[in-house]
């Protein structure tokens, strides 16, 4: 089976209000809490609380930080926010030296790296040079590690959105009083092609960090796919407005692996040509696009004009994080071009689970025609047992047998 978070958002969408309708749904808030850790910072604390709004039950995240001022007091409320600003250069070195989860990690990392591109736009800078406001703040810094965290703990596969509300007027920014949407919420909507409908409210409905959240991760908008709901979730906004129910919903959808006959899922092989880089930058290059989310990467050996040789260094994504993937490629290989092919894939079904070999666990992938052993979990187990890690991953594949479907 695979897990698809599908998040009903025709009231708006905001950072904490995606963070609490996980939780509401069923995320660990431990696993939650001891992720934030991970980036280092301090200053800071967090809660989950049971609200209503307009009459529905719901959680509230409630982030309070170090210098007493609730951000979040200002998003979905039409209060001016913090002026509290982090360079997005600032960001990412805060992420990569962050003790996260791959996968936490690439999918923060594109959100705030489509947002420096979006922000860079309309501001005519560099996006490495852009100053983040409310997303830069460290609430909102929590609240895209925490949805990703979330995510994480519900092992959710894909994420779908629907149409996004947006109120209309002025809403009070760090740049003062500008028009709603935001311009950076209307530009990160409009580049992803997201539906939007209007909402007869003044109310700042969707902001920065909410859109920035769901064009990035969501990698289709649309109603809720098919497939059997396992749990539904409601994020609450601060703001209670009489006669509209202030919440994100979260729908948690469990439906069949896409086989052979289906289909297929939409996903996106980038490539570019390189004859003047060596092979450890290829190796590293790969590395670093496994980090950013693609589901694998490669390197082909080429010859290219004039007999020189070269390698075709590629790797595959989902739709949503074709920018990021492409701009690692770009970043790492100094290539001037990346080509992009839209392909379709049928990932067959599988379980993750893991089994324990002397004392240390092992991940495991298992399917009903093979079981594939996490290698990094292998090597570290192999290098404490003093033993080959092809033993290690002999024992993990004969302790799994009784788990293949």
């Amino acid at each position: 089976m695979t897990r698809t978070a599908w998040f009903n958002c025709h009231a708006g969408v905001a950072g904490d209000m995606v963070m609490a309708a996980l939780v509401d749904a069923g995320a660990d808030t431990d696993t939650i809490a001891d992720t934030v850790a991970g980036l280092g910072v301090d200053g800071y604390a967090m809660f989950f609380e049971r609200v209503q709004r307009c009459g529905v039950g719901a959680t509230w995240a409630n982030i309070v930080t170090h210098d007493g001022l609730h951000a979040h007091d200002s998003e979905h409320s039409g209060e001016a926010a913090p002026h509290v600003h982090r360079p997005a250069s600032e960001i990412f070195a805060l992420l990569d030296a962050a003790d996260l989860p791959d996968r936490v990690r690439s999918r923060a990392r594109a959100v705030f790296e489509r947002l420096a591109a979006v922000e860079g736009a309309i501001h005519g800078i560099d996006p490495a040079d852009v100053e983040l406001h409310e997303i830069g703040a460290l609430d909102s810094i929590i609240d895209v590690i925490g949805v990703c965290a979330a995510l994480e703990s519900l092992g959710i596969e894909r994420v779908v959105c629907s149409s996004i509300g947006l109120g209309s007027g002025i809403v009070q920014t760090a740049h003062g009083a500008l028009p709603h949407p935001a311009p950076a919420t209307l530009a990160l909507l409009t580049e992803a092609g997201a539906p939007t409908h209007g909402l007869p409210m003044t109310l700042e409905t969707a902001t920065p960090t909410g859109a920035a959240l769901m064009t990035t991760l969501a990698t289709e908008f649309g109603p809720m796919p098919s497939g059997t709901p396992s749990s539904v979730g409601y994020g609450a906004g601060t703001a209670d407005p009489p006669g509209r129910a202030n919440v994100v919903q979260v729908t948690i959808v469990e439906a069949a692996a896409l086989l052979a006959g289906d289909d297929g899922a939409p996903i996106v092989q980038l490539d570019v040509n390189v004859d003047d880089v060596s092979g450890e930058v290829i190796a590293h290059t790969i590395d670093r696009l496994l980090a950013a989310g693609a589901h694998d990467a490669w390197a082909t050996p080429i010859v290219m004009k004039k007999g020189r040789p070269a390698h075709t260094v590629s790797a595959l994504c989902e739709p949503a994080l074709r920018d990021a993937v492409r701009d690692v490629l770009v970043r790492e290989t100094g290539s001037l071009g990346v080509r992009a092919t839209s392909l379709v894939r049928w990932p067959q079904q599988r379980e993750m689970t893991s089994v324990e070999i002397d004392g240390h666990t092992i991940g495991l992938k298992v399917a009903a025609h093979r079981t594939k052993v996490e290698f990094n979990d292998a090597a570290r187990a192999a290098e404490a047992l003093g033993i080959p890690v092809r033993i290690v991953i002999e024992r993990a594949v004969a302790a799994a047998d009784h788990l293949r479907p």
